[in-house]
């Protein structure tokens, strides 16, 4: 298993060269001067030639490259060029709204999707099996910033349960920090879940029909027995694939939702950057967005010779 993980780890390097190499040529691939757009049209030529001195455009594309990557390598993500502070000093500000978001919806989707599945193959064909799939299909079809408006329509405005907008820091109280977090982690969990679902009821359709599982059930092994001792633990590579893969689904939702809810996190910052065109910002967020994808692709394939030990050989 050790060789695997390491042959995993050592994947992971080509990889992030070649995101490293797009978020480089992203600045440079920009139409027209990329100094010039970013100062504005009302810029003057000497203003213009401070941006560009200030992002390095004036140096050789070789040299450019050469400290980037050297910048990377020491955790350097760059500076902002409006609020002249260091993308990772903005980066920590926005931190704990995005990943508390990122964390309660993987719980939400988890913890609903996979139970809908596996009763769904349980019950294929039956009402059951349709009303799950019908939420498939639905979670699906509409869009993550129509759930979100209607949910706050529902259990902000009219049952005023909830908070409308905005988050509440973890250092006010749990408590609190789940009340401004349940509404944007169920809008963004909807997608996810609709997926999840899907997927974990293919996978125990599959492993239903399996003779092992009608031998259990012929030996009078109880049926939750069946379902979560043996179908589900050899339906669950597919499940952890499915989640693994639905992480870019929640990195971009994230953006649309903490704009409809109002949270200043990531994805705000994304936003903010993409409208003031700060590209040391756009060009950091990227890096790290792409970094957790594949550290979180690297852990699920990591699991995988837990959960199925012939993946190891």
């Amino acid at each position: 298993m050790t060789a695997y993980i390491i042959r995993r780890l050592l994947a992971t390097i080509p990889v992030m060269i070649v995101v490293a190499l797009f978020v480089f040529f992203l600045l440079h691939l920009t139409p027209g001067d990329p100094a010039a757009v970013i100062a504005g049209d009302d810029a003057s030529p000497a203003e213009v030639e401070g941006v560009r001195a200030k992002l390095g455009l004036d140096r050789p594309i070789y040299e450019q490259f050469a400290i980037y990557v050297w910048n990377l390598l020491r955790g350097d993500l760059g500076t902002s060029i409006f609020s002249n502070l260091p993308v990772t000093t903005l980066v920590k500000q926005r931190l704990e709204p995005s990943v508390v978001l990122a964390i309660s919806t993987l719980v939400v989707a988890i913890v609903f999707a996979v139970p809908m599945g596996v009763i769904a193959a349980w019950k294929v064909r039956t009402v059951v099996d349709r009303v799950v799939m019908g939420f498939s299909v639905l979670g699906f079809a509409v869009p993550v910033f129509l759930v979100g408006y209607l949910l706050i329509y529902i259990f902000a405005i009219e049952l005023r349960w909830l908070p409308v907008q905005g988050y509440r820091p973890l250092s006010q109280g749990i408590g609190q920090t789940a009340r401004s977090i349940v509404l944007p982690a169920f809008a963004l969990g909807m997608v996810y879940m609709a997926l999840i679902a899907r997927i974990a009821r293919a996978s125990m359709l599959e492993v239903l029909s399996e003779d092992y599982i009608r031998t259990a059930h012929a030996k009078g092994v109880a049926t939750p027995a069946v379902l979560l001792r043996h179908a589900l633990k050899n339906a669950a590579v597919p499940i952890v694939t499915v989640i693994g893969i639905g992480l870019a689904l929640l990195i971009s939702g994230v953006v649309i939702t903490e704009t409809v809810f109002n949270i200043p996190g990531l994805g705000r910052l994304t936003v903010d950057a993409i409208l003031k065109r700060d590209y040391p910002i756009i060009q950091g967020l990227i890096i790290l967005f792409a970094g957790v994808k594949v550290l979180v692709n690297l852990m699920i394939d990591i699991s995988y010779t837990f959960l199925d030990p012939r993946i190891r050989y």
